[in-house]
């Protein structure tokens, strides 16, 4: 091979102080290799060594896949352990879990200082309580523009009362000057239905804001909102009661379908379209009670709420099974 020359000059390395020293365990240079080496290297075959062809005894010594060399190596290295490295390593781990304590006192009198609890959270997930696993759940933030008021939250209070709690408190943002009368009364609705504390809840925040698009902020520590009042209602169905769960029902498509017309006519922009959607809801509902079946369910919700926000509807526009249906739905959402 070519002999390169030295680009880096000479000069004197310092080692850090703070890292574990390591034990050289390699058998290259030991007498008891080197007399293997000359064995190996003496048994070739003279025509080889007359070829040309060169055999140096370091090639062979440091062969990785060597299993002779290897099995040496661990002789070699438990014969000088002793059990001296094993102490060692005992004793460092002493030092180590006795730093942790230390360190879990500092911050045990920090949690003290600030008047925290220290109780961790428990999660109660065997409590039943009329078929419905009791799970803590995140607050919920919605922000939602006083002209397009969420009528569905006041309608989900009032349909769960006895079997669950929503407890929804308002605010006002800054972009708004007046929330107006119908934001109002509608506050003044929801302060009216009584809080059961013995039921499971979850906690609501609605904050009057000057936003496009009603949406609710279900982490607080990521914000991914979800737009549109019929995906709030969806979201709430999941974490409701066990009588308005429809993903495990085999009506799921037809009330998920229910809510997407309901969407749209949230959306339409002139009375002709949104009387095509209330056409299209007709079809829907045909002869049954309710749009979910003989009971109610979350499609009713929103539909009810749609309807609620789209005052150029009247009965005139409706047919007579929704009009009987808007009369049995009035009775359980009462508004």
């Amino acid at each position: 091979m070519y002999e390169l020359k030295t680009l880096l000059p000479q000069f004197e390395i310092k080692l850090p102080t703070c890292m574990y020293d390591l034990k050289n365990v390699s058998l290259t240079g030991s007498p008891s290799t080197g007399a293997g080496v000359s064995s190996s290297s003496s048994s070739l075959p003279q025509q080889q060594i007359g070829s040309g062809k060169s055999y140096s005894s370091s090639s062979s010594a440091t062969c990785a896949l060597d299993l002779d060399i290897l099995g040496r190596q661990i002789q070699q290295l438990l014969k000088a352990n002793n059990g001296k490295d094993t102490s060692a390593v005992v004793a460092r781990q002493d030092k180590v879990l006795l730093q942790l304590e230390d360190l879990k006192a500092q911050l045990g009198k920090i949690r003290a200082g600030l008047g925290l609890c220290g109780k961790t959270i428990q999660h109660t997930t065997g409590y039943q309580n009329g078929g419905l696993k009791e799970v803590p759940l995140e607050d919920i933030v919605i922000n939602g523009h006083p002209n397009f008021i969420p009528y569905a939250l006041l309608a989900l209070k009032n349909a769960w009362r006895d079997l669950y709690t929503i407890d929804i408190k308002t605010f006002t943002h800054s972009t708004m000057a007046d929330i107006g009368p119908a934001a109002r009364e509608f506050e003044q609705n929801l302060a009216k239905v009584p809080i059961n504390e013995s039921l499971p809840k979850i906690n609501v925040t609605l904050i009057w804001k000057n936003c496009e698009h009603t949406e609710m902020i279900s982490s607080p520590t990521m914000y991914v909102p979800i737009y549109g009042e019929v995906n709030i209602i969806r979201y709430l169905g999941r974490v409701g009661p066990a009588e308005y769960r429809y993903e495990g029902s085999p009506i799921c498509n037809e009330i998920d379908l229910v809510l997407d017309i309901c969407y749209q006519l949230l959306r339409c922009t002139t009375h002709k379209s949104q009387v095509a959607m209330v056409r299209l809801l007709e079809k829907r509902l045909q002869k049954q009670q309710y749009f979910g079946g003989s009971q109610m369910s979350v499609a009713d919700i929103g539909v009810y709420s749609s309807l609620i926000r789209m005052p150029a509807i009247t009965d005139k526009d409706l047919t007579p099974a929704l009009v009987a249906w808007r009369k049995r739905a009035k009775l359980v959402t009462k508004i």
